[in-house]
């Protein structure tokens, strides 16, 4: 059948400065570009560019152009090209369309519409190379009081308290599980958070055996719908265990690694035959109400001994603060909100597109929903879902966040594009694919660096922006929106987010 969608990129050769070496042959696993030996030059086929931008990055004359097709289309404000292009799709193939990362649909970006205070005159700001500032985080259920004593200057706590992880600075890499990532990929995220003082989330997919001594002091082990690679040496090699109910990509639906990525190593992981799809289902098959999950909650305490927090992860749908608030009650240390624009590596595109809530307005909500009935001290929130940034970080932290995840931020750290072809496992550098060559080109000492210099920057930059607001500890800022104020933001926004109008 004829296809009758245009490409979706345009790749441009300068002939002149092409030395016909090959290299953007070799770097495109889509077969995009190919060399003809009798005419002995290189051709492009536009419709096989998913737009990587690796040929360009790796040409080394610099003759190579990508660019986004100029729509030929008749301009139509009810059918943009997108939607013409995805109806003609499926009118072709009579299937789902797929696509990775997180929406890149124009929602409005609150962060963008957030400013932060400063001091001035009478509250002196805090030069943060002069004088400490306190980023550590502690996640997890703190009790309602402290019983201490005192006695020749020593102070002891006497109240029991439960497991908390200690977090220097207020930044954890997200849920990306072995399988829908490379294995190197994964290894960089775990080295880099050893490395920074922070944690890297598993994902649904296990640990690795022979990773599980030396990076299970800085992992949260996941517990989701698949149960894929858990035993009792994963749970307690771990600090934490997060139980996985939704995602801000695709809630309301389940998980899908199609065979070809579950390789052996990815198999053996996972606990599952060697190139069987692995399905995680849409509900827990034993959770059908706060009082289910709590058992398996307490389920989980109990199979760690009362030693690790276990965390709940969520998506930002509506009404969800009222289910967050049972999710506490129900015995969960930490409750993990993901919101609307959060990654993934494969969603149905209608549902990444049009479910869920941005993680702003969720943040602002759960926090005040959790202080209002307050239980807030009974767990930490962690936000996803569109973390871009130092100052999304410090943003959502005066929402009422205790920490943020960053996936995607990650990922573009180690190179991605966002390209959205994660689904295919064609990943050109390396990061979603199980493709040995692919997976190769991704160096977990360079990866690795790069994510721990990520996170060195964003925490500098906050301490910079405490230090301006005269905040010399993360804790005086956590849900101190006293501190935020909003532009161009309509009266309901301001209510949702609890914040102020900018000169207010």
């Amino acid at each position: 059948m004829k296809s009758f969608v245009f490409p979706e990129f345009q790749i441009n050769r300068d002939e002149e400065k092409c030395g016909q070496c090959r290299g953007c042959e070799r770097q495109c696993a889509f077969s995009t570009h190919t060399y003809d030996p009798v005419a002995d030059r290189l051709t492009s086929d536009d419709y096989k560019c998913v737009g990587c931008q690796r040929c360009v990055i790796f040409c080394p004359k610099n003759a190579i152009v990508v660019r986004p097709t100029p729509s030929f289309y008749r301009p139509n404000a009810s059918w943009s090209r997108e939607k013409l292009e995805d109806l003609k799709k499926q009118a072709e193939t009579g299937g789902v369309i797929l696509t990775g990362c997180g929406s890149d649909k124009p929602f409005r970006i609150y962060w963008d519409h957030i400013v932060l205070n400063a001091s001035q005159v009478t509250n002196p700001s805090i030069d943060p190379l002069r004088e400490p500032m306190e980023l550590r985080t502690f996640l997890g259920a703190k009790p309602d009081l402290m019983d201490i004593s005192a006695k020749d200057g020593d102070v002891e706590i006497k109240t029991e308290l439960s497991p908390n992880l200690m977090v220097e600075t207020p930044i954890l890499f997200s849920a990306m599980s072995y399988g829908a990532i490379s294995y190197n990929a994964f290894r960089s995220l775990a080295t880099a958070a050893c490395k920074s003082g922070t944690y890297f989330n598993t994902g649904e997919g296990g640990l690795p055996r022979e990773m599980r001594e030396e990076f299970g002091r800085c992992a949260i082990v996941q517990v989701a719908s698949g149960r894929f690679g858990i035993d009792a040496e994963y749970l307690n090699c771990a600090q934490a265990v997060e139980i996985k109910v939704g995602q801000g990509a695709k809630p309301g639906i389940g998980g899908h690694l199609p065979g070809e990525k579950v390789s052996a190593a990815v198999a053996e992981t996972r606990m599952i035959p060697m190139g069987t799809d692995a399905i995680s289902p849409a509900p827990h098959h034993d959770i059908y109400s706060i009082e289910d999950l709590s058992m398996l909650i307490f389920a989980l305490k109990e199979a760690t001994n009362y030693e690790k927090p276990i965390s709940v992860k969520i998506a930002a749908v509506h009404n969800f603060a009222a289910i967050a608030s049972g999710i506490v009650r129900a015995g969960a240390d930490i409750i993990a909100i993901d919101g609307l624009r959060g990654g993934t590596g494969a969603a149905p595109k209608a549902i990444r597109d049009n479910v869920g809530i941005p993680i702003e307005l969720a943040i602002s909500s759960l926090d005040r929903r959790l202080r209002g009935e307050g239980i807030r001290n009974r767990c930490s929130i962690v936000a996803a879902g569109g973390i871009r940034c130092s100052s999304d970080v410090i943003k959502a932290i005066a929402l009422g966040a205790d920490a943020v995840y960053i996936g995607s931020a990650a990922l573009i750290a180690m190179g991605c594009t966002l390209c959205q072809k994660c689904y295919t496992g064609k990943c050109n550098w390396g990061i979603c694919t199980q493709d040995p060559r692919l997976s190769g080109r991704l160096n977990v000492d360079i990866a690795s660096q790069r994510l721990s210099n990520l996170i060195t920057a964003w925490s500098h930059e906050i301490s910079e922006m405490l230090g301006g607001m005269g905040i010399n500890a993360l804790e005086s800022l956590r849900g101190n929106r006293d501190h935020l104020r909003g532009v161009g933001l309509y009266e309901w926004e301001l209510d949702v987010l609890g914040i102020k109008g900018a000169g207010e």
